[in-house]
């Protein structure tokens, strides 16, 4: 959907054993690195033991609930006595410094973006390698010296203002952009004039999860914002600087004409009787029709709507249905006049291609354009070269790209690829040429540029992006299938050097996600080569059920009480990498952001004796709050709704912040949030960390510790030298914790 609910990974950092083999070595000491061990020393929050629910005749006790607060003083006070704990930790771990120094040396290469064309322009991104944020340039044809057009770092001395959606008027000759403010999602729009690269004085805020659709005349576009008492009495100086916590509602879609006050917008649609409905909306190419997507959470579920645009802009547009039930999803490829071209999984859990009359919208007269497939799953369709379609396919989590024919849906070609994943697709109707990036573990990336008008079609290498030192037929990668408990299979990648022995003595970083309809595919990562290279690490992607490696069907295995089955999934990948001898529970990590968050505290409160360290980036840890908080109450649509007793039972019995063990030893722990994560609220991880170091704090042998960053986010938008911090500080914590030496090596 257009909504990103979670971020699956960070850019540096990544997409961000078995119980037999506890039970042979029930006497392992966790630290043998420090013989002289000593209870950690946590500080201790106030409880307030009379905050105490019923739920459904269970009695639940939430005694750290002011930690919700993320703005009082004591709040604010507990974050800097537990940094006050890790940071002197992670910043004195044996490895930190040369980590860090790594981390400099080797993320100091120049980065492209997909080349796109706007008006008579060309832009491209480009980082010439350290930059806080990569700078938009653009160039009259591919051939011309580029010139900055918009440069996110000089909006802030530390990095932390970052350029989110943008959309350039369908002449090109206006650029719409909205700036985050240390990595919040609530964002403020302006317009600059491309020619004389000046903004002009319009100024939309409130802005939170938009889309931004230019109406054909240039005088303006369609985006979302929230009313001002969205927020409550928060009020928008809390949204300025991300830190509001309030459930948003009321989202509603406006119209802004250009030199005109945000007051003045016109309300086109909103959905008063639906409060916590979210909107996207698009302009055809042909500039007739608005294109009106409506979601009530995060699953792959829409209604479905258009409006002739010959009928004036106005207040409370009328709007036409062409889906208005939420069974599944649909978003307009193109149209021809009245006959559109939709991509959909109604009826197709893998996707295909429908041709739909909007005069006659009866799912009955709907015709089939590209049948949906057995196994691949069609991901992306973009119309080209005016009677061409790019199908973007996942198969077996690996990236297939077709050229197609629009009127028939014939296939005309398959792009050479090799084994990754297609990150980017740059490409219109009205152009004849196409432009994509190819990422794999070991291809840091190679943009293409495809002349369609020949046939066979003309693909050119464009730019090949190089780490300076790497060499990528140093390492292997391999896929292998493993069985999960009920005996599904599931895919997994893992990464390592040639040549090492695989006798159980290597360190692993286990990484998942599990969720939201997210397919996790291959992509390159800096810090997880420094991690193999100096510390002969294994690196391991579990696709376990949750996401849309296989479609639908696999999402809908990992939703709602069939949750166990993602930490199941999970569970049996680290048994696979320990059976089959590539580590041991003693050196395995585990690794998850968000949605992947939740995966590895809940695996590791059900299996502690099966890991070794746990790191979990802004993690959503507590299942019977989630959805009171800023947009968690789209999650429902995947998670389940608290407040209902047949989802509560099933919530209560994995939730992380409810299932802490209270006896036995714990992986090292490490978690990581933002001050400014108004997406997953800091609470989750203040009270996870709170209660885990009352209950397990004295007996626990492993650091139970937090990193809770200044000025940052969910993981959007975070500038590079926050990005490099973090990935040294978790690596650094995953080497002390495994009892890793750093190995000097002078090539990647």
């Amino acid at each position: 959907m257009s909504v990103l609910i979670f971020a699956a990974s960070q850019q540096i950092s990544g997409a961000y054993s078995s119980r037999m083999a506890y039970h042979e070595n029930p006497g392992f000491v966790r630290f043998p690195w420090n013989a002289d061990f000593k209870m950690w020393q946590y500080p201790v929050p106030r409880k307030e033991c009379s905050v105490v629910e019923d739920h459904f005749g269970t009695k639940v006790a939430d005694p750290y609930r002011w930690m919700e607060d993320p703005d009082s003083d004591e709040t604010e006070e507990f974050i800097t006595k537990q940094n006050a704990v890790s940071q002197p930790f992670l910043s004195g771990t044996p490895v930190r410094e040369n980590f860090h120094k790594r981390m400099m040396e080797v993320y100091n290469y120049p980065k492209y973006g997909v080349p796109f064309k706007r008006g008579s322009r060309y832009y491209y991104f480009y980082n010439t390698g350290l930059q806080n944020q990569s700078v938009l340039y653009t160039q009259q044809s591919l051939g011309d010296q580029a010139e900055v057009f918009i440069d996110p770092n000089a909006f802030s001395e530390d990095g932390t203002v970052s350029l989110g959606h943008f959309s350039f008027s369908e002449d090109g000759k206006l650029f719409a952009y909205a700036l985050s403010q240390s990595g919040s999602d609530w964002q403020t729009i302006k317009i600059r004039d491309v020619e004389t690269r000046q903004d002009f004085d319009d100024e939309l805020k409130m802005v939170k999860f938009t889309s931004i659709a230019w109406t054909h005349d240039g005088k303006g576009f369609f985006y979302q914002r929230y009313p001002v008492s969205s927020v409550g009495s928060e009020g928008t100086k809390a949204v300025a600087v991300g830190t509001t916590t309030t459930k948003l509602q009321d989202q509603m879609t406006c119209y802004h004409y250009m030199h005109t006050a945000q007051s003045a917008d016109l309300v086109c649609c909103k959905f008063p009787d639906q409060p916590d409905w979210l909107s996207s909306t698009m302009v055809t190419d042909d500039g007739r029709y608005l294109i009106v997507k409506v979601y009530r959470g995060a699953e792959p579920k829409n209604h479905l709507y258009y409006y002739d645009l010959t009928g004036g802009i106005k207040s409370s547009i009328p709007l036409s249905s062409i889906v208005d039930e939420f069974e599944a999803s649909y978003d307009v490829i193109c149209n021809d006049g009245t006959v559109f071209t939709v991509l959909t999984n109604f009826q197709a859990p893998h996707y295909c291609l429908k041709t739909v009359d909007f005069s006659k919208p009866s799912k009955d007269n709907w015709k089939t354009l590209v049948a949906e497939r057995d196994k691949d799953v069609l991901e992306e369709a973009i119309a080209v070269n005016h009677n061409q379609l790019v199908l973007n396919y996942l198969r077996d989590v690996k990236s297939v790209m077709e050229l197609h024919e629009l009127t028939t849906g014939h296939l005309l070609e398959t792009f050479p690829m090799a084994m990754g994943s297609v990150a980017e697709i740059s490409g219109k109707r009205k152009h004849n040429e196409l432009f994509y990036l190819f990422q794999s573990f070991l291809t840091p990336g190679e943009v293409y540029h495809c002349h369609l008008t020949v046939s066979p079609i003309s693909i050119k290498l464009f730019r090949s992006i190089q780490v300076k030192g790497f060499t990528s037929t140093d390492y292997i990668t391999q896929q292998v299938f493993y069985t999960s408990k009920d005996g599904t299979s599931v895919p997994m990648f893992i990464v390592h050097k040639k040549g090492m022995p695989l006798d159980g003595t290597c360190p692993c970083l286990l990484y998942g996600y599990g969720g939201f309809n997210i397919s996790i595919t291959p992509s390159f990562s800096t810090s997880r080569v420094l991690f193999m290279q100096h510390f002969n690490g294994i690196y391991a992607l579990a696709n376990i059920r949750g996401g849309s490696e296989y479609g639908e069907a696999w999402h809908q295995a990992g939703m709602f009480e069939r949750k166990q089955n993602v930490f199941d999934d999970f569970h049996s990948a680290a048994e696979y990498l320990v059976t089959n001898h590539y580590t041991s529970s003693s050196k395995l990590a585990i690794q998850g952001g968000s949605n992947g968050g939740l995966l590895v505290c809940a695996c590791a409160n059900q299996r502690p004796e099966l890991y070794q360290c746990v790191v979990c980036q802004v993690g959503v840890l507590d299942m019977l709050r989630y959805h009171k908080f800023t947009i968690g109450s789209a999650w429902m649509t995947e998670f389940g709704n608290p407040d209902e007793e047949k989802h509560f039972q099933y919530l209560h019995k994995y939730s992380p912040l409810h299932n802490i063990p209270s006896l036995g030893q714990y992986p090292a722990l490490l978690l990581l949030t933002g001050n400014h994560d108004d997406r997953v609220v800091p609470l989750h991880s203040l009270k996870f960390i709170a209660t885990i170091q009352e209950q397990l704090g004295s007996q626990t042998r492993s650091p139970l510790m937090i990193r809770v960053d200044v000025k940052s986010g969910h993981g959007a938008g975070k500038p590079t030298h926050k990005m490099i911090d973090e990935v040294a500080d978790i690596y650094s914590f995953i080497a002390s914790t495994l009892n890793l030496d750093w190995l000097d090596c002078a090539k990647l």
